[in-house]
């Protein structure tokens, strides 16, 4: 059996990919107004969309367990694979690399090893799906763990965001940064250079947003072919957007593409109208 990879909720890659790759997928847990649950499995993005609309709302996530990643680590090894990758969300956003590293010392950092994959959405999931590919072709566990992180470089996240507001109550941003999009009534474009959530851009208006993705995509394309990834929350009219108009600028260069609602994870700390544009340079 290959090395086998792993992954958490947070990637939201498409069903098929998932189980056309073998992945393993580790679930974070989403806490609703009090009401507890595993996204992907028990929380969905509609019941965060549902709970973000009221008033008095408030919203957590929490990685998985140590224990968690250590059992599902412990059974992959016991059901025949040579090793295990787990790639995850960025360690700025979530202690989930911190548990996944403390499950491999703990079953064997010589079988299992951790990448930070500085990013969340397909901004992790084309990392996954990197080792994946080079697992399949007979990589040892060095070379998928290369494979990982030679996609983390190449991968480049922007999102769009009505309000700061959710970022804020989150920590994922700071409370100036937060105040400062709220008096200027501004809709800010974020990417991740280094794993944590800053601000790129500020616009006045969603369609600017949406057009100045697009511009920012296409120019972290630059030359080379490229994946693209769209990902929306209750905003499928947005994805649609980013899709036909990177589709018309990147041409022949454009790959493959996915599009999926962000869960309940992202969702809780983005808000309603988030878009995403997650651009992958193939080697």
């Amino acid at each position: 059996m290959p090395v086998a990879v792993v992954t958490d909720s947070t990637a939201y890659l498409p069903p098929e990919l998932v189980r056309a790759h073998r992945l393993t997928v580790v679930p974070l847990t989403v806490v609703l107004n009090g009401a507890e649950g595993l996204e992907g499995v028990e929380t969905f993005p509609e019941d965060a969309t549902r709970v973000l609309s009221r008033r008095r709302v408030t919203v957590s996530t929490s990685r998985p367990a140590p224990e968690q990643f250590a059992q599902v680590y412990r059974q992959l090894l016991a059901a025949g694979a040579d090793g295990v990758v787990s790639v995850h969300l960025s360690a700025e956003l979530s202690g989930t690399v911190e548990a996944a590293r403390l499950a491999a010392g703990e079953v064997g950092d010589d079988r299992v090893t951790v990448v930070d994959s500085r990013s969340t959405g397909m901004g992790l999931g084309f990392p996954v799906l990197a080792a994946a590919a080079a697992a399949a072709g007979g990589a040892d566990l060095t070379g998928v763990r290369q494979a990982a992180l030679d996609a983390v470089d190449r991968t480049t996240i922007f999102f769009y965001v009505d309000t700061l507001e959710f970022l804020r109550r989150g920590g994922r941003i700071n409370a100036a940064e937060a105040l400062l999009g709220t008096a200027l009534s501004v809709k800010p474009i974020m990417h991740m250079p280094d794993g944590s959530i800053v601000v790129r851009d500020k616009v006045r208006t969603a369609s600017r947003g949406i057009a100045r993705l697009v511009d920012l995509a296409v120019e972290a394309a630059g030359d080379a072919d490229v994946d693209l990834a769209v990902h929306h929350l209750a905003a499928p009219q947005r994805a649609d957007q980013l899709l036909a108009a990177l589709t018309e600028r990147l041409d022949d260069r454009l790959h493959d593409t996915y599009v999926t609602e962000a869960g309940a994870v992202i969702a809780a700390h983005a808000g309603p109208g988030l878009a995403c544009v997650v651009l992958h340079r193939r080697p």
